[in-house]
């Protein structure tokens, strides 16, 4: 071995214990921004925000209100109750079925169902019935 070939080596600092490669595995290191895997960050532990509501459903209570689900159900009831997340209680209840037969007609049945609670992840649309009308659809062309 020459003398240059061993001062490079002696230049080189110290090896890292644990073996070959660079690999952290195994060690208990958290690089930037990475939570331990363990129970919650201290960013958990503060106090969680309440929940708001986007609409205060309690000027409505004791009121017809109809509800729209996502999938197409539509219910009409007196509203007795509702939570921030929607969730609603609904009481003489009618589910309105809207059955399409062809582009043009449509067959509308109705049926009681009483006392309904509505999941509010579900809800599509609120409404109330009093000052609601139903109007013909302006984008509708009839075809003769």
């Amino acid at each position: 071995m020459n003398q240059s070939n061993y001062q490079q080596q002696s230049e080189r600092p110290p090896r890292r214990e644990g073996g070959r490669g660079g690999s952290d595995r195994g060690r208990n290191f958290r690089g930037k921004n990475q939570r331990s895997r363990g129970g919650p960050s201290h960013q958990d532990q503060q106090v969680k925000k309440q929940r708001t509501s986007a609409i205060d459903l309690t000027k409505y209570i004791d009121k017809e209100i109809n509800v729209k689900f996502a999938g197409g159900r539509e219910i009409s009831g007196i509203l007795k109750g509702a939570d921030p997340l929607l969730n609603m209680v609904l009481d003489q209840a009618t589910e309105t079925l809207r059955i399409e037969l062809d582009q043009e007609t449509q067959t509308i049945r109705k049926r009681a169902v009483g006392l309904v609670v509505c999941r509010g992840p579900s809800v599509f649309t609120i409404s109330p019935l009093e000052g609601h009308e139903e109007i013909e659809n302006p984008f509708f062309e009839a075809t003769e």
